[in-house]
C-alpha cells in the first residue's frame, strides 16, 4: 500500500513538473517589449570587464562595477553606467594608450556616442597630457572629444582653463575655446 502511494505521489510530481515547464512559452520578444514599456533593463551586470578586440589585438578595455543595457530600445539603444566607468584604449600595438574615467555614462549602439558625466578625466599616457572637465562627449567613429562645459588641460609645460573643447581622443590637435592659462608659445 505505501509503495503504492509514494509511485501515485511520485507520478503526480513529475506530471505537474512537466505541465508547469511545457506551459511557459519561450517568447523573448514579449519580455523585451514588457522592459521597454516599464524603461527597464533588458540586461544588469555586475562588476563587469570587457576587452574589446580588432584582427586578434586588443584595443580597449572597459571597466564598470554597474551596467545597464537598454538594447531593447528599437529608436536609440543604448547601455547606462550608473555607477562610472574606466575606458583604456590601446594604439601602436598597445605602446600608446588612453584612459577615460567618469562617474556616469551613457553609450549608444547605434551612433557610437557617448556621454561622459561627472568627473571626467582623461589621460594620454605617452605625452603625459591630462584633461579634466565635468561632461564630455565622445564620438568612437571619428574618434573625437566634445565638451561644452569648464575644463583644465594640463600638458607637460601648460595648463589651459576653459569653457567648450574639442580634440581627437588621444588629446591631441585641441581646440579650446572661452580660454585661460598659462601657454608657452615659440615664435617662428
Amino acid at each position: 500500500m505505501r509503495n503504492i502511494l509514494k509511485i501515485l505521489i511520485k507520478s503526480t510530481t513529475v506530471f505537474s513538473i512537466t505541465v508547469v515547464l511545457f506551459s511557459c512559452s519561450n517568447n523573448s520578444q514579449k519580455a523585451r517589449d514588457f522592459l521597454k514599456d516599464k524603461n527597464l533593463p533588458v540586461g544588469k551586470s555586475r562588476d563587469a570587464f570587457h576587452i574589446y578586440k580588432d584582427s586578434g589585438r586588443i584595443t580597449s578595455k572597459l571597466e564598470t562595477s554597474l551596467m545597464l543595457d537598454f538594447s531593447n530600445r528599437t529608436e536609440h539603444p543604448y547601455n547606462e553606467f550608473p555607477e562610472g566607468i574606466k575606458i583604456i584604449n590601446f594604439e601602436n600595438k598597445g605602446l600608446d594608450s588612453v584612459t577615460i574615467i567618469g562617474d556616469y555614462a551613457l553609450s549608444y549602439a547605434k551612433t557610437s556616442i557617448s556621454e561622459i558625466k561627472g568627473n571626467v578625466v582623461v589621460v594620454n599616457h605617452t605625452d603625459l597630457s591630462r584633461l579634466e572637465t565635468e561632461e564630455l562627449f565622445w564620438d568612437q567613429k571619428t574618434n573625437y572629444f566634445v565638451s561644452e562645459t569648464a575644463f583644465s588641460l594640463m600638458k607637460q609645460n601648460d595648463t589651459i582653463y576653459g569653457i567648450g573643447f574639442e580634440s581627437k581622443d588621444d588629446l591631441t590637435k585641441h581646440l579650446a575655446k572661452k580660454t585661460t592659462g598659462k601657454l608657452e608659445t615659440s615664435e617662428e
